[in-house]
């Protein structure tokens, strides 16, 4: 399978750090040098990609999608990574590691973003590949912008290069006017990305990748009509369920028909484009770390049938005691301090380097489409058109006995398993959407994201047993080494 290599570049770009600027660049190129041709711009959007992927610790965005939520635990051995036992427990401070990691490696996505934007269009070189490679900085600056901005709230907005040390010196710009950012970014992009990716282009950001982050985009503002304006453009450009759920999380279905925006990750590079994921998330008995540990609470919210029949989307999310390992193992309930780990973003170990893995993550799928048209729907008051998309994404899931003849009872759907919605209640189809995007969406680091959202009395119920207060941690705290260095804040 072609997947792009994330070439990790030595651009020498006037980044964040003052001393940079007071010094003269060194390395292969300049920013005089370089953006000459349109193998530059290839390598530097390239390199913009290569923030997105988890080759990387500092890309830690399942601490702050998942452990920050009711879904996951830190997990992994008490003393290792204990800064984010405190994102967990919402006692951070300003200088808390993973706050600090999260913030200095996306805004560094921005840098490069923003330079693909700024000097690409003035590279004499095809004009359709020039739009196309602007447009997808834009779309990867609007995801880095994106997830700043539902972790930390206000930030600094960087649309230009820092051409001079003042320009580094951004001051807070709102939420809102974030969003209008990240708006304006996904609107442009859409006009000039390909409707597909294939072949070498696999995994670059596309019209529905553009699309589908502007119509979940609305859907966090509220902005309802939009949002199933938007999926609904989403859903024509030909995207499909997969028959089996499983077949989202597997190397061998990767960049599958259901797949609106997948990172690619390749194993066995110099330098290295695998994903270190499969290390973290996996049992220390494979050398893994354990961490991003399935909570009680989130494998109690899989429904089950009189007959004790599970929703089968929950084993194939879930390492749980009496079933296999990826690796073809029984599981052990010892290996996680919850009885439970992820297996969402992990390989068996003999496909791949354990710290250096193969597997995609894929930030946006079909189904959220499809769930993002029936939450607008709902809130429009079109309840009865809200129950078609939510039941499609239902229905593909007890179809995984049509489809996994590793089930038991394969051939035959089980009685009463998943049933289709049928109210036309407002508020019972809205708790309806809500348990659908934990289930269908979780461990792949969603999930905080939608707390937030729902308000106040939703997200501190479901994080009661932790210090949270809304009005306190409805945002993480802008790192301590942003505060000292940009005299703006």
């Amino acid at each position: 399978m072609n997947k792009i290599l994330l070439l990790f570049l030595l651009l020498f770009l006037i980044t964040s750090c003052d001393d940079y600027l007071d010094t003269e660049l060194e390395g292969q190129y300049t920013t005089s040098t370089f953006f000459k041709t349109k193998n530059h711009a290839i390598s530097a959007i390239n390199a913009t990609y290569q923030i997105a992927a988890f080759n990387s610790s500092n890309n830690n965005l399942w601490v702050f999608g998942d452990v920050a939520s009711d879904d996951t635990i830190k997990g992994g051995f008490d003393g290792d990574q204990s800064d984010i036992s405190l994102v967990d427990a919402f006692l951070v401070n300003p200088n808390n590691g993973p706050i600090r990691a999260i913030w200095q490696h996306y805004y560094e996505g921005i840098a490069r973003a923003n330079s693909v934007i700024y000097y690409v269009p003035k590279i004499d070189m095809d004009v359709d590949l020039r739009a196309r490679i602007v447009g997808e900085a834009k779309f990867l600056r609007a995801y880095f912008y994106f997830h700043l901005s539902n972790i930390f709230g206000s930030i600094p907005l960087k649309t230009i290069p820092a051409l001079t040390p003042d320009e580094l010196n951004v001051p807070l710009a709102s939420v809102e006017t974030i969003y209008t950012q990240i708006e304006l970014d996904l609107s442009e992009a859409a006009t000039v990305l390909n409707v597909t990716s294939d072949g070498a282009d696999v995994g670059r950001a596309t019209k529905g990748s553009a699309l589908g982050l502007l119509s979940k985009t609305y859907l966090f503002q509220e902005k309802w009509q939009l949002a199933a304006e938007t999926a609904v453009l989403v859903e024509g450009l030909g995207y499909s369920l997969t028959n089996l759920y499983r077949d989202n999380f597997n190397v061998e279905s990767e960049n599958n028909s259901e797949s609106v925006f997948e990172i690619q990750h390749l194993t066995g590079q110099i330098p290295a484009t695998g994903t270190y994921l499969n290390q973290w998330f996996s049992p220390s008995l494979i050398t893994g770390y354990f961490f991003n540990a399935p909570t009680q609470n989130f494998v109690d919210e899989f429904e089950i049938t009189p007959a004790a029949v599970l929703d089968p989307r929950l084993d194939y999310s879930v390492g749980r005691e009496g079933n296999l390992w990826v690796n073809n193992e029984v599981f052990d309930p010892l290996w996680s301090p919850t009885t439970y780990l992820s297996k969402k973003q992990v390989q068996d170990p003999g496909e791949s380097p354990i710290g250096d893995g193969d597997l995609n993550y894929t930030f946006m799928r079909f189904s959220e489409i499809l769930l993002i048209k029936a939450e607008a729907l709902n809130e429009l008051g079109n309840t009865s058109q809200a129950l078609i998309p939510l039941n499609k994404v239902r229905i593909r899931a007890r179809e995984s006995y049509l489809y996994d003849p590793n089930l038991d009872g394969f051939g035959t759907i089980p009685e009463n398993l998943l049933p289709e919605v049928t109210s036309t209640n407002t508020s019972v189809v809205r708790t309806a959407i809500r348990h659908e995007r934990r289930v269908e969406l979780g461990l792949e680091f969603h999930r905080f994201y939608d707390l937030m959202r729902y308000g106040s009395v939703y997200a501190e119920q479901a994080l009661s047993d932790t210090q949270f207060n809304y009005a306190l941690h409805r945002y993480f705290p802008i790192p301590q080494s942003e505060i000292d260095s940009n005299t703006n804040l």
